[in-house]
């Protein structure tokens, strides 16, 4: 491989050069070991390159005391990553797929999606209320959640409960737990805790039917210029097929619906016999009004590598250059016909609410 970033770090071992491949990331515990999860396999590949992890502070894990979906950001746990990458700082970046905006900024694409781990999420309960479920909890018990998807679901389900914003890392938000005696549960991404190793910690795992999960929920995504095709070749082997093909129809679903953290948009994607079943919703902050829909489309999961390279450009922001382009378009479309489905029902009208509430509130 020669070209653009990749070629620019080297490194002295055993007396013959190296190349380095810089690695961006978060700083959080969770962030860190999702990066070395991403490295090991890119070690595994390739055992004559040497990988470098960079961690640094995002936007989103300095503003603490402030509602994720109150700071106005679109890009609060990429944008000084990206800066990075731009600068050449690094070159590439590992983050939770779910942080990344359905559109990018110019220049950058999403390289690789890997593996799913479980898309649900969890409750994790006081110590006093283990062994219970959100309906068994007291009447007025406040449970935490940094999600308003999660928190207009939940309430609408459980209105005998109260949600609060809960923000920090993973481990900050299991010592506010803990330690205070605010909130009798939190909801958590199934998923961080498995990464974490803290599956002990897991009351209860949420469903569909009470709580769809967030675009990407359980995926990671490699994010990398978007010209720089030798880390693109790179990174490129490490597209999960399904997953790759579930996570283009429910990003495509978010960005038609103009979806964001500021409003409360979830889904539920199976891939089953060569169908690709697409559920969505929207709801009002407080869970009283909601639209969802079911809406599947054939597609054939490809075995990787099966029809060449394709040159076509990236599919929102995501570029699988070994996968069939007519599976992606397919993935695609599922997500923009329901979106459709949705918008044609009243779905813009829920959404422009919520977010009006949002900003006021």
């Amino acid at each position: 491989m020669s070209g653009n970033g990749v070629s620019a770090a080297t490194a002295e071992e055993d007396g013959s050069k190296m190349r380095v491949i810089r690695v961006g990331t978060r700083k959080s515990q969770l962030a860190r070991i999702q990066t070395d999860t991403v490295v090991a396999m890119l070690k595994a590949l390739y055992p004559g390159l040497q990988f470098e992890i960079v961690a640094m502070s995002t936007t989103g894990d300095k503003i603490l005391d402030t509602a994720l979906s109150k700071i106005g950001e679109k890009s609060l746990f990429t944008k000084e990553l990206e800066y990075a990458l731009e600068r050449n700082e690094v070159d590439l970046v590992v983050h939770s797929l779910k942080d990344l905006p359905t559109v990018l900024p110019p220049g950058f694409t999403i390289g690789a999606i890997c593996k799913r781990e479980s898309p649900y999420d969890a409750v994790v309960f006081h110590p006093k209320f283990v062994g219970k479920t959100l309906q068994t909890l007291p009447e007025k018990s406040v449970v935490g959640t940094s999600s308003l998807r999660r928190a207009a679901q939940l309430q609408r389900k459980f209105p005998h409960l109260e949600f609060k914003s809960i923000r920090g890392n993973l481990n900050t938000r299991l010592r506010k737990l803990d330690e205070q005696q605010e909130f009798s549960a939190i909801i958590l991404a199934v998923a961080g805790l498995q990464r974490l190793g803290w599956q002990n910690r897991v009351g209860q795992i949420l469903h569909p039917e009470e709580c769809m999960y967030a675009v990407g929920q359980g995926a990671l995504g490699v994010e990398v210029r978007a010209k720089d095709q030798d880390v693109l070749n790179l990174v490129d082997v490490l597209h999960d097929p399904e997953t790759l093909l579930r996570c283009i129809a429910e990003r495509a679903f978010l960005r038609h619906l103009e979806g964001g953290c500021s409003v409360p948009v979830a889904v539920h994607t199976v891939m089953k016999d060569g169908q690709l079943y697409l559920t969505g919703g929207v709801w009002s902050l407080d869970g009283s009004d909601s639209m969802q829909e079911t809406m599947q489309a054939t597609i054939h999961v490809p075995v990787q590598h099966e029809d060449g390279p394709e040159d076509d450009p990236q599919l929102v922001g995501i570029t699988a250059q070994n996968i069939p382009r007519g599976a992606q378009l397919a993935a695609e479309n599922l997500g923009i016909s329901l979106a459709n489905l949705l918008l044609s029902k009243g779905a813009k009208n829920i959404l422009d609410v919520a977010r009006q509430l949002n900003d006021v509130h």
